[in-house]
């Protein structure tokens, strides 16, 4: 995977973290986690964490095979480009710190549904429920996974989209194992602040998408096609070389 696309999927995560903790906060102060038993404190946080991040990865691999079906058709610059115009609108939709993916009514009501479904895992202190909880978590419709999985598509494969989503989870991990941890430490006015800058942070990351997507020549922002294209085929003869012995 490109260094632009792993810089862009954890900045997109860590950015994230923000909306995450007025998203997915009260969800994990719910699970009455308390810091009695350090040891068992920490694992069952990092289980719960763990299983958010599962998800994020299987939706990335999901998308995965759409993007390589386009990579393998030839058509891989214009989805990428795509994509960037669709992060742009999403971002545009987003301003006024309002989650835009709660404004389609059927998603409204899968969220309805897994919040009941949530409530009732929640009463159960166990490994498996903080693991399902993660799972159920990483589900919940939400803008800014939205935009992380469409630019997952752009990746160029599965692995390389499971790998964005994997890396997009880590970035928000700080901030959803803090809150399990501290408690909501960031006050609502400071959050609100940031969750302005969000949309203009996705911009700029549509922005870089799209001219990623028209090969510019822009050494690490826009490369060639056909740099890609020699990249590809060194790997290739290193691969065929040590099969040779």
């Amino acid at each position: 995977m490109e260094i632009a696309l792993i810089i862009s999927a954890i900045g997109l995560g860590f950015a994230s973290g923000f909306h995450c903790i007025g998203m997915c906060g009260p969800i994990a102060l719910s699970m009455g986690l308390t810091k009695n038993q350090k040891a068992n404190f920490y694992l069952q946080n990092l289980t719960y964490q763990f299983g958010r991040i599962l998800t994020y990865s299987i939706l990335g691999a999901i998308l995965g095979i759409i993007g390589q079906s386009f990579e393998f058709a030839g058509f891989q610059k214009y989805l990428t480009v795509a994509v960037g115009i669709l992060l742009i609108i999403m971002a545009i939709s987003s301003f006024g710190g309002k989650d835009f993916a709660t404004r389609i009514p059927f998603v409204s009501r899968v969220l309805l549904r897994v919040k009941m479904k949530l409530g009732k895992i929640l009463q159960l202190p166990d490994y498996k429920s903080r693991f399902a909880t993660g799972i159920l978590n990483g589900l919940l419709p939400c803008g800014m996974v939205y935009m992380a999985l469409t630019a997952s598509l752009a990746a160029g494969g599965i692995w390389q989209s499971s790998l964005f989503m994997f890396l997009f989870g880590l970035g928000t991990f700080p901030f959803m194992f803090a809150v399990v941890y501290l408690g909501n430490f960031i006050t609502t006015a400071f959050r609100v602040k940031i969750l302005k800058v969000i949309p203009v942070m996705m911009i700029i990351l549509g922005g870089l998408f799209v001219l990623r997507g028209l090969e510019l020549g822009i050494p690490y922002v826009s490369p060639h096609s056909e740099a890609l294209h020699v990249n590809h085929s060194i790997k290739g003869f290193h691969t065929d070389h040590t099969n040779c012995h």
